[in-house]
């Protein structure tokens, strides 16, 4: 049971669950997807949560020496010495050849290609580049938000508008999120020589007001899946569907703005959570109005 209890620390279960969902909820608001293939749905869950997992089990492996030192991931299984580097090596390559090839097999290679990519990104990338710049949040982004477009490739068979639209919002999502677990963590994080908040100096005016564009961005970017067929409005499910997506918006603009007037950790606690509450709702709520 311990050992079950260290494979679900080494793949972050509760991030891995998340970013899976988004790449499901995309796939299934592909026009190509007419009906809900709870077969297919449970493939594409596994394949993504053996890809994710293999994405941060290298993390895990890369930051071992700096998880120890910081409160928060100490008790990782590798940081920790439960587990070691070439056990998390060894499940990482697996999970991600399996991951991969049942993306490859039962959807496309398109969408195989992509999940590739990302975990390469994610892991070669992003992951030392935390150690350099503040640029590497804007790096993460991208494998961040590529789950979107996994899912919509697996379902449309290609890249069309919808996907990249899917692709935009979970991007712009990340940085309120992201900035706000780093204000929180600010200080473990500057111990062991992460650069993830925009401004050297740490939590300052700049980074709250830079978490406020990036909400207020997300405004715009929602609501076009209205004019562009991918979602209607004209019904009672779709003036449901743009209302909650409008509130999950001023919700998360509010709480943004909030850490702005605060400059507080328990603003950016909130901001943090709203976050987590916020995509799920904006992407149910683009599948209740499904064209």
């Amino acid at each position: 049971m311990k050992r079950i209890k260290d494979y679900l620390q080494l793949i972050k279960l509760s991030l891995s669950i998340m970013v899976v969902f988004s790449s499901v909820i995309s796939y299934m608001l592909a026009p190509k997807v007419v009906e809900a293939d709870w077969v297919m749905i449970g493939l594409l869950f596994v394949a993504g949560m053996l890809v994710t997992g293999s994405a941060n089990a290298i993390n895990q492996v890369v930051e071992k020496d700096t998880d120890a030192q910081m409160k928060r991931t100490a008790k990782r299984p590798i940081a920790s010495g439960r587990m070691s580097t070439s056990e998390g090596w060894t499940f990482a390559i697996i999970a991600g050849v399996v991951g991969v090839g049942l993306l490859g097999y039962y959807f496309n290679w398109l969408s195989a290609g992509i999940a590739a990519f990302s975990l390469f990104l994610y892991a070669f990338i992003y992951t030392p580049l935390k150690k350099v710049s503040s640029m590497a949040v804007l790096m993460g982004a991208v494998p961040g938000a590529l789950p979107c477009l996994i899912g919509w490739a697996a379902g449309d068979d290609r890249l069309s508008l919808g996907g990249w639209v899917l692709f935009g919002i979970q991007f712009l999502w990340q940085f309120p999120h992201f900035w706000a677990i780093a204000w929180i963590a600010h200080n473990d994080y500057s111990r062991v020589g992460f650069k993830l908040l925009p401004a050297d100096k740490g939590p300052t005016k700049f980074t709250a007001l830079q978490t406020v564009i990036y909400s207020m961005l997300l405004l715009p970017i929602t609501l076009v899946p209205y004019f562009t067929g991918m979602c209607h409005y004209n019904d009672l499910a779709g003036k449901i569907s743009l209302g909650l997506v409008v509130l999950a918006n001023l919700f998360m603009i509010g709480r943004s703005v909030r850490l702005y007037q605060t400059m507080d950790v328990k603003a950016a606690r909130k901001v943090m959570f709203g976050s987590y509450l916020y995509l799920p709702v904006v992407l149910l709520a683009f599948l209740l109005s499904k064209s």
